[in-house]
């Protein structure tokens, strides 16, 4: 299975009248814009989802919207309330055995719960020290994620590279 790790991209600032909900805030343009390069270089390294899941947080679920469309995903996107900024691992790694069985897994959501569910699956250590930028992607191989050592990391882009890219 190859699963992609990927940071939803630029927000509206934490605090910013109006969106005083961390769960409400939306993509700026450049955040939309940015993921819409970021999709377009995904689709020409020849990503194909077979899921899409993302965090119910509006800018996560725009972002995952904008790949979505970008990627001709034709299904209907999934939504975990695991995949919060302090989302358990366990319990989404759990949620990926129990629920996502395919080729090709994207999951979109947050700092700092990505940065832990990589370091759990490739070392297991949730405190290695991994930082996902807004729009960044990390690419993960795995056979089984019951297993000690679950998953290889395969790359890691920051969203300029991939910019670059498409």
């Amino acid at each position: 299975m190859k699963i992609y790790l990927i940071r939803h991209s630029d927000a509206v600032e934490q605090g910013t009248p109006g969106y005083e909900d961390d769960r409400l805030r939306p993509l700026t343009e450049k955040g939309c814009n940015k993921t819409k390069k970021i999709a377009s270089a995904l689709k020409g390294l020849g990503v194909k989802p077979d899921k899409i899941v993302s965090s119910p947080y509006i800018r996560a679920k725009q972002t995952a919207e904008i790949l979505a469309k970008k990627l001709k995903y034709k299904q209907e996107l999934a939504f975990s309330d695991l995949l919060v900024p302090m989302g358990n691992v366990e319990n989404i790694i759990g949620e990926i055995n129990e629920k996502y069985s395919v080729g090709e897994l994207v999951i979109v959501g947050h700092e700092p719960c990505f940065s832990k569910l990589i370091g759990t699956l490739t070392a297991g250590n949730p405190d290695l020290a991994v930082n996902i930028k807004n729009g960044g992607v990390c690419c993960l191989s795995a056979e089984d994620l019951r297993t000690d050592r679950k998953a290889v990391l395969e790359w890691l882009l920051a969203p300029k590279m991939l910019s670059g890219l498409s």
